[in-house]
């Protein structure tokens, strides 16, 4: 049985990717940081099926002594401080954990398991300040945040390590990809969220920042196939994902207050705290390369990704309520 290994399978690419690679048959080993509680929630339904193992991305000897013990044949990075928001109040730490994290599991790799194949979890934010539209695998990076500066690191130390090491190191630039399992500091999920809120008159407004910003938004399911499909080539290469489409958040609040029979214009507060120091106005994939050589096509629109998203968290809103005994 083959073995991988997945940093960040508490997340939401992490808990998607591990139901994946079960379901092909892998043994799958999730590394989670040590801590006092059990942030668990987004892999419940897998943790008799995963083996989890301690480490950190801050430390080296931890992160080469669990790739020496357990010889994956494929490494999944995804872990990572992955608010942009916060790279701006954290920026050391998101630098830490962002970018220095990447070389430290490829030095983990290369002296542990250097057969093994690498995937670096890199993000459309790298492109920031476009320099051409479509974004494709050979847009310049211009980011526009601490986030998306060490994330450029990331993706050019994996190129680093793949070139000079000979190391079988893919990154995948992938755009906006959403589910019911998103955290609600994104922008997506505290839609999604405060929709259901409000429809069940748990809160009166919804405060958001640029709901100009466009994106290409596509659903985390699909987008962890296309993972699993980078470390399937004969040699490694990058690759942009993406639906090539593009939507402004006042798109996605629109779909989402559809949902529920509502108005967004009649809910939605635009609040100067959350917008950001330098804004990245717009995103879109070409995801050509991804479709030519890795086979590769999204499967959920984004009607159909919104209308999940706010009915899943209508269903966890009514469940809390049948626990406690009330009505909703």
């Amino acid at each position: 049985m083959k073995t991988a290994l997945i940093t960040g399978i508490t997340g939401q690419d992490g808990s998607y990717l591990a139901e994946l690679l079960l379901t092909k048959g892998y043994h799958v080993v999730g590394v989670v940081r040590r801590s006092s509680t059990t942030p668990y929630e987004r892999i419940a339904h897998l943790v008799d099926k995963v083996e989890l193992v301690s480490a950190d991305l801050l430390d080296q000897t931890s992160l080469t002594d669990v790739v020496q013990a357990c010889k994956p044949v494929e490494i999944y990075n995804l872990a990572a401080q992955s608010f942009v928001q916060t790279s701006w109040q954290q920026p050391v730490l998101t630098g830490e954990f962002t970018a220095l994290g990447v070389t430290r599991m490829l030095e983990a790799m290369r002296k542990a398991a250097p057969d093994a194949r690498f995937y670096q979890a890199s993000s459309s934010e790298q492109f920031g300040k476009v320099v051409e539209t479509p974004q494709r695998e050979s847009t310049p990076f211009y980011p526009r945040s601490p986030y998306g500066v060490a994330k450029v690191y990331g993706h050019w130390i994996t190129v680093n390590y793949r070139e000079s090491f000979n190391l079988f190191a893919a990154s995948g630039i992938l755009f906006n990809h959403e589910s019911p399992r998103r955290g609600l500091e994104f922008v997506t999920r505290k839609i999604s969220d405060g929709v259901a809120r409000i429809k069940l008159g748990m809160q009166r407004e919804l405060r958001l920042g640029n709901i100009d910003a466009r994106r290409d938004w596509g659903f985390a399911g699909d987008y962890v196939d296309a993972m699993w499909r980078m470390l399937q080539l004969d040699a490694p290469d990058d690759f942009v994902i993406g639906t090539g489409e593009t939507h402004a958040v006042r798109d996605f609040l629109q779909l989402a207050f559809d949902v529920v029979g509502l108005d967004y214009r009649e809910f939605v507060v635009q609040d100067e705290r959350f917008f950001r120091p330098a804004e990245v106005d717009l995103l879109v994939a070409d995801p050509a390369k991804a479709k030519a050589q890795l086979g590769w096509t999204p499967t959920v629109n984004l009607a159909r990704l919104v209308e999940m998203m706010v009915e899943a968290d209508l269903e966890r809103y009514a469940s809390a309520a049948r626990a406690n005994g009330v009505a909703r």
